[in-house]
């Protein structure tokens, strides 16, 4: 069995950036003898189900991680709005169990969601108040701490890795070494090595592969000039440097790090640590109560054919008439037709809770499966239905203000804007009636109050008529009356 375990790993869900398939990379991972691998792509967790999916069918361990853009600032507020000075580095978090997995779906979440300018940025703060279950390594070049060393400041990045072990605790974080051929990799290693011995955060070698094989390099290189924008001549643009970002094998990366063979077996220790596992869902769907004798499935198609029988003698009546677009055999086709595949997909309890919820609409004819459910109003919904408005509501779903009043029980606001949109709710003008009615009580067109949208401006007169016999409006331009 191989001593080493990749950690960072960009896989095809790293989009434009990484260049390994989820599948061709769980094979090669077992070819190589590995025990378990890691999937941290940028910002995302998108391919988390699919990657743990590969790793089963291949017979290695997978573990869910992601490389995060975290600000520098300790007290930034993350907002989807420049980020006015501060910037942010590279983070690695791995997931050691389902409490992590649960906490990583909130960073990365909050980080899309509201920490979004051009990366998902998401603040140390937030990532403190979510690290558990976590394991942190400092990253690559574009960490804190590795920047700080860039920097020939050794305090400052002994500072930022003391932040993160108090954020993670000092054993869930490592110190990140790396070493793909790079120049400003060699300089920081002394200081990385020193930072080990004064804080005692152990170093654990990585390897940042973003494609397979070595041959993939030039691949690889055209994808980062898809995402960028340039051309593959240009000399000024973004590129990786060398060829060694690719899934090593352990006798590549010992190597590499020959003299301190510790850094690559501890990858081992951190990988036999997460014990992740991803399990479906054996129902997904809301539970919904039924009577006795039934179940989800026979009271659906009890209540849908009972629906349907209430309709046929309004569909044979237009029959009768030749006004039915199709025949009642078709309709009873198709209703068998829609239960069959409803029943397939294991959706009748979904629909029953959208039955409860529609009762008091009225279908049209042939409008299918939900208008064949529907019934009269009657007021007192089901628990089922309580508890799924409730779950709409604390999942923020929008729901437009005309139909809230139906989920939540509230009688609906009625205003007379629907019937005279130029007079405010509430109110009425004093000539109301002479104005609607006309003055010998017959109802007339209503014409909208000056500035309305439908209002279109007229003349006031025309030519050699009486101004007089013209009805004065807010605005108009009235000849003074003759003297």
């Amino acid at each position: 069995m191989s001593q080493f375990v990749h950690l960072h790993l960009h896989t095809d869900y790293s989009l434009l950036d990484g260049a390994c398939d989820v599948e061709k990379l769980c094979q090669r991972v077992q070819e190589l003898g590995m025990p378990a691998v890691a999937m941290t792509d940028h910002g995302n967790i998108f391919g988390a189900v699919h990657f743990v999916n590969a790793a089963h069918k291949h017979g290695v361990k997978p573990i869910v991680g992601c490389e995060l853009y975290v600000c520098k600032k300790d007290d930034h507020n993350i907002e989807r709005t420049p980020p006015e000075g501060d910037t942010y580095n590279h983070l690695l978090v791995l997931a050691e169990n389902e409490e992590g997995y649960r906490n990583l779906v909130k960073i990365t979440s909050e980080a899309s969601l509201h920490g979004f300018y051009y990366k998902p940025r998401v603040s140390k703060k937030f990532l403190a108040e979510h690290s558990q279950g976590l394991i942190g390594l400092s990253g690559c070049l574009k960490g804190e701490v590795a920047e700080r060393l860039m920097e020939n400041n050794y305090d400052a990045a002994r500072a930022a890795a003391g932040t993160f072990a108090d954020i993670f605790g000092k054993d869930r974080f490592f110190l990140e070494i790396q070493d793909q051929g790079l120049e400003m990799e060699h300089r920081i290693h002394a200081g990385l090595f020193q930072l080990e011995k004064d804080l005692r955060l152990p170093l654990v070698a990585t390897n940042d592969s973003h494609y397979l094989c070595e041959d993939d390099a030039h691949a690889q290189d055209v994808m980062v000039c898809i995402q960028t924008g340039k051309s593959i001549r240009d000399t000024a643009r973004m590129k990786f440097e060398g060829t060694q970002f690719f899934v090593k094998s352990h006798e590549e990366m010992y190597r590499v790090f020959k003299d301190s063979p510790e850094v690559l077996t501890r990858t081992l220790d951190i990988a036999e640590r997460c014990s992740l596992r991803l399990e479906k869902v054996a129902n997904p769907f809301p539970e919904f109560e039924v009577p006795a004798g039934y179940t989800i499935d026979s009271y659906f198609v009890h209540v849908t054919r009972e629906g349907f029988a209430r309709r046929l003698e309004t569909l044979r009546k237009l029959s009768d008439l030749g006004k039915l677009k199709h025949s009642i055999s078709d309709y009873e086709q198709r209703l068998e037709r829609e239960l069959g595949i409803i029943q397939q997909m294991k959706f009748p309890g979904y629909f029953l809770i959208v039955w409860d919820f529609i009762r008091g609409s009225r279908p049209r004819i042939g409008c299918g499966i939900a208008g064949l459910l529907r019934a009269r109003h009657y007021r007192h919904r089901s628990a089922a239905a309580r508890a799924a408005v409730r779950a709409v509501s604390e999942s923020r779903a929008r729901v437009h203000a005309r139909y809230r009043h139906r989920l939540l029980h509230e009688p609906p606001r009625r205003s007379n804007r629907l019937r005279h949109p130029q007079i405010r709710q509430g109110q009425r003008r004093a000539d109301h009636h002479l104005r609607h009615h006309g003055r010998e009580g017959r109802h007339q067109r209503r014409r909208p109050r000056h500035g309305h949208s439908l209002c279109r401006r007229r003349p006031y007169r025309q030519d050699g008529a009486d101004p007089a016999q013209y009805h004065a409006r807010p605005g108009d331009r009235r000849l003074p009356a003759a003297q």
